[in-house]
């Protein structure tokens, strides 16, 4: 019988993500009446905003009809307009709760949020029975399912009605046992760039999991006009765009102009939009550039942008679009070292040929190492940290382009007197090609990054072990 005026409750399960609902009915002589998906109430009391597209309601006439135990591909709001059901869930997802079961009776002020993977199934209790599912994704023919067979002696559901007594379908009758089911795999990770110096990171920090999926542009052109149907979007969880142009220079010339507008702002518009349509985390790597560099104290996440250049000026375009996507992570970096050519291993290589260079110094920031930047980036997607902008660099003392070419040439066993120090100006004076302004202030307030429980490594000591010293 269903129960009027209780409050908007939320019960977990012993299977993760598999919440009971308990909803508020307001009846009287004349029925009853109910919310029975209130996005903002909902939410606020703990809620997935899930992002249902698709509403469908299964009607049953009988007592004892049972819906075989299904894991879809979708996330699953289930709740009933009349009657009452027996309802069985069984985790099928990959992990330590594999095989758990949970039972329940629901009626019109009980519902279950169902997440994608978990397998569920239902029985009739009473004739003329209705219930909604809330979906958020399109029922297609190519979706996968994973089924489990209702009377599968280790799941052992107790069914009210017994399955000998009940009305089932001969495909639901005929699905294997929990030995034989493949646990449902997590939604994908794709990670974007993979050929760069941050996307090899990021490959040997998340490794070659089965869910993880790594592309070059010749994988997944982000300009192509069938970039929305190039995937099964709906099968991933996370984005990240480890791509951009990065030529800073390149970019102040006509050809470099248009081709860092195509990656950095047109690219990361198509990445956000399949974020936005397909309720997808979208992590986008952003740049010290997108500042002036002119305030005299490291510069905070919400700190107005300023950018000089034409690089900073796509790298915070993108920005802007990345920010409207819910589930967004920008993680804001400077002076990037990684794999292949950098200013570390050029310095390296001048002090062993005897080149005396002259080097920066009035430009401030911290190196920031690959390894630590794709670190950091995972540490964000598994703590679930609130989404928004954070800045990532290397801890420790800033320093100044020539003082990270000193440095590089005394750990290296030269002497760091051979470099010598020069203005922005003086550096450039006799350059021949376009040169984009440098921020002279690049530092990054950590605070933020810090306070989800994150360590940012000393740049120094990182510099120590990328130069194997």
């Amino acid at each position: 019988m269903t129960e009027y005026g209780k409050p908007l409750r939320a019960t977990p399960t012993p299977i993760p993500g598999l919440v009971v609902w308990e909803l508020p009915v307001h009846g009287d002589s004349r029925g009853w009446f109910k919310e029975n998906w209130q996005r903002e109430k909902m939410t606020a009391a703990g809620l997935p905003d899930f992002g249902p597209v698709q509403n469908n309601i299964s009607f049953n006439d009988a007592v004892g009809t049972t819906r075989g135990i299904h894991a879809e591909p979708w996330d699953k709001w289930v709740s009933l307009a009349t009657g009452r059901i027996f309802g069985a869930w069984v985790d099928l997802r990959e992990g330590p709760t594999f095989g758990a079961v949970f039972t329940c009776e629901l009626d019109p002020s009980r519902a279950i949020f169902v997440p994608r993977g978990v397998g569920n199934a239902y029985q009739t209790l009473e004739a003329d029975t209705a219930y909604t599912y809330l979906v958020n994704d399109h029922w297609s023919p190519d979706a996968s399912y994973t089924f489990l067979n209702l009377a599968d002696e280790t799941a052992a559901v107790d069914w009210p009605i017994p399955l000998a007594d009940a009305e089932l379908s001969a495909k639901d009758a005929a699905h294997p046992g929990l030995a034989e089911v493949t646990p449902v795999p997590p939604r994908k990770t794709l990670v974007i760039g993979a050929s760069g110096q941050l996307g090899r990171a990021l490959h040997a920090e998340f490794g070659d999991a089965a869910h993880v999926e790594y592309a070059t542009r010749a994988d997944l052109d982000l300009s192509s006009p069938d970039l929305t149907t190039a995937r099964r979007w709906r099968e991933y969880d996370t984005i990240i765009n480890a791509g951009a142009y990065t030529a800073v220079d390149g970019a102040e010339t006509a050809s470099g102009r248009s081709d860092a507008w195509a990656a950095n702002v047109t690219g990361v518009a198509a990445l956000a939009q399949i974020a936005t349509d397909n309720q997808l985390t979208l992590v986008h790597v952003s740049s010290d550039y997108v500042f002036d560099g002119t305030l005299n104290r490291p510069y905070r996440e919400d700190d107005a942008i300023s950018p000089l250049g034409v690089y900073g000026q796509t790298k915070a375009a993108g920005d802007a679009l990345v920010s409207t996507v819910r589930r967004h992570y920008i993680v804001r970096t400077s002076w990037v070292i990684g794999e292949g050519k950098n200013f570390v291993r050029t310095m390296a290589s001048l002090a062993e040929r005897g080149v005396d260079p002259k080097v920066v110094d009035d430009q401030i920031g911290r190196l920031t190492f690959t390894d630590d930047l794709a670190r950091g980036i995972r540490h964000l997607l598994t703590r679930r940290a609130a989404y928004g902008t954070y800045n990532l660099t290397g801890a420790g003392q800033p320093t100044s382009w020539a003082d990270v070419a000193r440095r590089v040439f005394e750990l290296t066993g030269h002497d760091p007197a051979r470099v010598t120090g020069v203005s922005t100006e003086e550096y450039f004076a006799s350059a021949t090609a376009p040169v984009a302004p440098r921020p002279r202030n690049s530092l990054l307030d950590l605070e933020r990054m810090e306070h989800t429980g994150f360590v940012p490594a000393e740049a120094d000591e990182r510099l120590r072990a990328y130069l194997g010293t």
